[in-house]
């Protein structure tokens, strides 16, 4: 299958049920009306250690642009999703990026959940100049110190996400914390501002930085015994976050100390075993607002489609796809600076944004400014979903400091 994608054959495979949608070349299409259709390109690592998130975006973005298309499209355009896979690979990742644009012709560009392939995307765009949405890369300098115009990001920072949980855990379980953390863009960041809080509230530590794909956690966790921290923090990501629990728990550290972090998703909580699912952590979002009339009214929806609970990376890709189109609605256009000129300071709706309160990109940085659900992680208990329970809702704005502190200074092409 893989020589066939790279020569170009075939043409569009959908496989549901949280696998891949993988989009070969293929010419446009025609619809009936005589208008070629919207074409949105997106590269996530559909194989590899983050395939469990990349999945569930590309699920989320299919089911909105179903959605979409059954409301007369985008500009009364249909919308079609072209989906490559990065495999976890900065190189791949390019090169798919630039196929998208160049030889498939897509309006728009999402992508990667590596946040190291999303930033390297970030410049094949930007020449290009081509809009850009990153829905779950987090590293800071996309938004940050290396943000551009054509680039906006629905997840949080990582500085946004350490903010909002650092207080929480040295307030309830005290100021010595053992980092174990991927040693790529994402975790380099994402500590870096887990520790930048923690001195701040007096606190230490101690960090053991590992490969992205690492499986064996036995040394670090020993270490991390020896330690006695109040806190461990998993930054792993993907199958390595959920080895890592496993081996936690096997080594019956959850009697010794406690455990947090910045990131616990819903599909990885659920692959690993109850006495692992446990913990504070951030929720980027939450499928169960009881009090929220659109999230009841979505969540039932997604349900009766896809037949699974929809977690924040489903909505990070239904977001991507609506706001493609409440953007183009608003330029009037899908051109690449009118878009983002159009997107800054966009506040999405109450049934997109499927949270409280005001939910819209920051015009200074092109950051999604949403709420963060704190909580803890827990074994089931009224459904096989309900595994976290929020204690704090975090403003996302508050979090994220002014656009000046995040380095940004934003130039958009003349």
């Amino acid at each position: 299958m893989k020589n066939m994608m790279e020569a170009g054959f075939g043409r569009r495979t959908l496989i549901k049920s949280g696998l891949a949608l993988t989009a070969l070349a293929a010419p446009p299409i025609i619809s009936a009306r005589g208008e070629v259709p919207v074409r949105i390109g997106m590269v996530d690592p559909l194989t590899g250690i983050l395939s469990a998130l990349a999945a569930s975006e590309v699920e989320g973005a299919k089911y909105a642009v179903d959605r979409i298309n059954k409301k007369n499209g985008i500009l009364g355009r249909q919308v079609e999703l072209l989906v490559e896979d990065s495999a976890n690979d900065v190189g791949t990742g390019v090169q798919k990026t630039r196929k998208l644009i160049e030889r498939d012709k897509v309006d728009v560009i999402f992508g990667d959940v590596n946040s190291g392939i999303a930033y390297a995307m970030s410049q094949v765009t930007s020449e290009l100049k081509v809009f850009h949405i990153v829905p779950g890369g987090h590293t800071d300098p996309i938004t940050g110190a290396d943000c551009k115009w054509n680039v906006f990001r629905i997840c949080n920072t990582t500085s946004m996400d350490a903010a909002a949980v650092t207080t929480d855990l040295v307030k309830r379980f005290g100021k010595r914390f053992f980092f174990i953390t991927p040693d790529y863009a994402y975790g380099h960041t994402l500590q870096d501002n887990f520790v930048k809080n923690l001195k701040a509230l007096g606190g230490e530590f101690q960090a053991e930085m590992l490969p992205i794909n690492t499986s064996d956690f036995s040394a670090s966790l020993i270490k991390a015994k020896a330690y006695k921290p109040n806190v461990l923090l998993n930054n792993m990501g993907g199958l390595a976050q959920i080895n890592c629990m496993k081996q936690f728990t096997q080594f019956g550290m959850q009697k010794e100390m406690h455990l947090g972090g910045a990131l616990f998703e819903l599909e990885l909580v659920k692959a690993v075993p109850a006495d692992a699912q446990s913990g504070s952590w951030a929720m980027e979002w939450w499928w169960n607002q009881p009090n929220v009339p659109e999230v009841v009214a979505f969540v039932a929806d997604f349900r009766k489609v896809t037949g699974k609970t929809p977690s924040a990376r489903h909505w990070f890709g239904f977001v991507a796809v609506e706001s493609v189109r409440l953007g183009a609605e608003k330029a009037k256009s899908l051109e690449g600076p009118k878009l983002a000129l159009a997107m800054e300071g966009l506040e999405l709706p109450p049934d997109v944004a499927l949270q409280p309160g005001k939910v819209f990109y920051r015009a200074g940085d092109h950051e999604l400014m949403a709420n963060i659900f704190v909580g803890d992680v827990h074994p089931p208990t009224t459904s096989p979903d309900d595994v976290f329970t929020m204690t704090t809702l975090v403003d996302g704005e508050q979090a994220a400091g002014t656009v000046e502190s995040t380095g940004c200074k934003m130039v958009h092409p003349a």
